[in-house]
This record gives structure tokens, sequence and C-alpha cells, in this order.
């Protein structure tokens, strides 16, 4: 496979310039400077092509530049380009229509339009505290749902993300997340995991710390995405939905990474057979155009005028694209998503058969996440083997993203073909197999 000299020339003095005008904080993971795309392919700025399989994090859900998003795109455009949520637009209402049909609940679902998935949490977080008329919240281990205050306050997949910013929001314990693969907490004999969990909460967090009426929701990942792109266990959704049933309190579901159809469903928490509360949706929903959604049962969607706004959200051109990614989802992709996906994870799992430094292969539709370890029997993180995988594929033509401690996920637009998959494995195979090499020559 040919090896790129990467980053070029172009790439290189673009990122000369960017690093004395943009802020340091961007996580950058490699240096790809992007020129164009189509599909599941793209180009660098010095003409060198490659697979993305990270999507721009789960974003570009059509693929790169999707002929009927781009002409709902430039309809838009060439009629207004912003109107700010004091008044109405058509787009606006019919996204919100559409919405309501593929939202996961059996009553209407009520939307606030954002313009990003850490908005819409913020927007939940708001609203549960409003119509509950209380306080607490409970978050999970490993999870990931923004940067911005509340959202971060509820993140706990890397410390780094809270240094340098307490206090952070008060009002949230954390429990375990139902990980099968890394358990936290002992089960009794015969246990669900994920039903252990559920009962540490009632047990110890309601028992010891926090009355469970004061607690105004449970916000979780229904698949956990930055923390490792996880599953949770069979029995953990349904115990949660009782317990919340018990209480009085509103589940809400973080979807931004895993919904609008990555999972081979529309929402993830539809494998699990449970109706959430609240979801907070963004990425996938518009093609990489800004726009996110906080969709809520109407019975939930209590809060009156005034109580939270915003200027940007439910802009007319990213709803435009927003309803033309849903109906392409709807008419092609949902089904590609499930069948796609399957296939990939019954090559993934030949593939770590082979592989000494894989211990787990999971994931559902187009969400999947390999975990990399350096023994298979002490499941001990393979951090240092992720991260050269992701390095040595990107200088043979594959995009990925780490997640977790010791995770790369895959997750292509929800277009992507089974020749596509076969090209992207066979350089993640060679990348793995390098890694591998080097990390036994430098233990000998």
């Amino acid at each position: 496979m040919q090896i790129m000299n990467l980053p070029g020339p172009k790439a290189k003095a673009l990122i000369d310039r960017d690093s004395g005008v943009i802020s340091p904080s961007y996580p950058r993971g490699y240096p790809f400077v992007m020129d164009h795309g189509r599909g599941t392919e793209v180009w660098d700025v010095d003409g060198n092509r490659f697979l993305d399989f990270a999507a721009g994090i789960a974003v570009v859900a059509t693929g790169h530049s999707h002929p009927t998003v781009v002409k709902a795109i430039k309809e838009q455009a060439d009629k207004f380009i912003h109107i700010s949520s004091d008044f109405y637009h058509t787009k606006w209402v019919e996204l919100a229509e559409k919405i309501n049909e593929i939202a996961p609940f059996t009553e209407d679902a009520v939307c606030f339009m954002t313009n990003s998935g850490t908005e819409s949490v913020e927007a939940a977080i708001k609203l549960a505290r409003y119509h509950t008329k209380r306080s607490e919240f409970i978050g999970f281990l490993g999870a990931f749902h923004g940067r911005t205050m509340g959202a971060v306050s509820f993140t706990a997949s890397k410390p780094h993300y809270h240094r340098g910013f307490y206090p952070l929001m008060s009002g949230v314990q954390h429990v375990p997340y139902p990980d099968p693969y890394r358990p936290l907490l002992n089960a009794n004999s015969g246990e669900d995991y994920g039903e252990a969990i559920v009962r540490y909460i009632e047990e110890q967090l309601f028992g010891r710390i926090v009355p469970a009426d004061n607690v105004a929701g449970i916000l979780i990942e229904p698949i956990q995405g930055e923390g490792g792109y996880i599953v949770p266990t069979p029995g953990f959704f349904s115990a949660l939905r009782k317990l919340c049933d018990k209480y009085g309190i509103l589940l809400i579901a973080d979807e931004v990474q895993s919904g609008m159809g990555r999972s081979g469903k529309w929402w993830s928490i539809e494998h699990f057979g449970v109706e959430p509360d609240i979801v907070c949706s963004a990425k996938g929903i518009a093609s990489g155009m800004p726009l996110g959604a906080m969709i809520a049962r109407k019975s939930v969607m209590t809060w009156p005028k005034g109580s939270h706004g915003n200027t940007y959200g439910g802009n007319p051109i990213s709803c435009a694209a927003g309803l033309a990614t849903i109906e392409l989802i709807e008419n092609e992709f949902l089904k590609n998503a499930e069948e796609v996906g399957n296939y990939t994870l019954d090559a993934l799992e030949e593939i770590m058969v082979r592989h000494p430094s894989i211990g787990e292969v999971r994931g559902r539709g187009l969400m999947i996440g390999v975990e990399f370890v350096n023994d298979k029997l002490t499941k001990e993180p393979g951090e240092e083997v992720r991260d050269k995988v992701v390095d040595i594929a990107f200088e043979r033509g594959l995009l990925l993203l780490g997640c977790g401690k010791s995770v790369i996920r895959i997750s292509p637009p929800l277009s992507v073909t089974r020749p596509e998959v076969d090209e992207a494995l066979a350089i993640f195979e060679e990348a793995i197999s390098i890694s591998e090499k080097e990390k036994l020559a430098g233990a000998s």
C-alpha cells in the first residue's frame, strides 16, 4: 500500500499559519488539511486521497457534499440565509414536524432547535429542572456530553475536560456505565450487570447521598461515544426506565453521536425497547451544517415564553440541510447503516482473531468500537498500540479517530459501500500488524 509523506508542503504551510491565529485548545489528532470530499472519499490540499472513517466525528451522515444536501443548501441560500427565532420560517416547522415523526416517543414530540450537541444538552438540563422543579442529576462515568459549563459537568471521560474550570455546575452525581467488558461493580449471581448498576443507584446513591425526589433527570448516552463506543448490557435500560418511573425522574438520552441512523435505527435507544423523555440530537442531523435539537415529549416541554432561546438555532440553511439529510437516511442510508454495519462487524471480528492486540469488537450499525489491549486476559488498555494504528492508517490513506482509553471508532458516513469498507479494513489491518511488530521489536 502507498505510504504518503504527510503533511505535504501545502498542508504544512497552512498548519503553520493556523498555529499563529487559532486557539491551542483544539484537540488536533494528526496533520490532515482537507481540500474537498465526495461521499466517503476526501482529499487534502496536496491532492492526497483518503477514506474518511471518522465522518467529522459521526457528522457527515450522508457523506461529504451529497448532491441532494448541497442542492437544498443552495436553494435556501438563494431565498434567505437567516431569520432569528423571534419569527417563523417554513423549513423550521417542516423539520420539527419530521422530527416528530421519527422521535422515539409514543406521544407527540416538541423541538427546541440548537446549533450543536452541547447546546442541546444545556437545553435539556434547563428543561428538566424547570419541568420537575428539582435540581439534582445523575450522569455516568466515561460520558461525554460537551464542553460548555453545564454539559462538561456531566462529562466524565477524561480529567483534562475539567482541569482549570472548577467549580463546575453543582448537583451532578456520577455512577458507572454498564460496560460489560470492564465492569466496575459486582453483580449478584445471575444478575445482569446493567441491573446491578440501577440497583446501586437506588440502594447507594439514593440511600446514602441524594434523595430520589430531588433528582430531575438521568442523562445518558444509550451507546457511549467518547467513552469507548460501549454498548450496555441487555437488562440495563428496562431497569433504568422503571427506576425513573418509580421516582418521577426524567430519562434524558444523549443521542448526539449515536442518533440519526448511525446505529442502524433512528435512535440507538430503540435497540433497548424503552422510551426516553428527552432526546439530545446534533452531529448527523444536517450532514455537517451546524444544527442540533433538544426533543422532548409534549407533556414535558412545559416552560413558558422567554424561558430559553437563541439567535441562530433553527437556521434556515441548516434546517434545509436537515430535511434533505433525514429524507436520504430514511430512503437509503438507514438500511445501509444496518446492513453494511453488520458486514463491517463480521469483518472486524475475523480481523480480531488474527491479532492479539484486539480485545473486543463491539457496536451497532456503523457505530463500531475496536478495543486494543496489551493482554487479552488482563484487558490492560493498549493505548500505545491504538495510537500507532491511527497514525499508520493516516499515512496510508485512512482517517480514524480514537475514543475511550484504547479504542478506535469505526464511524464512516452512513452511505459507505462494502468495497470502501474492504479497502479501509485492509489498511486498518496492515496498520495493526505493523503496530504489533513494532511493539514486539521494542520489547526484545
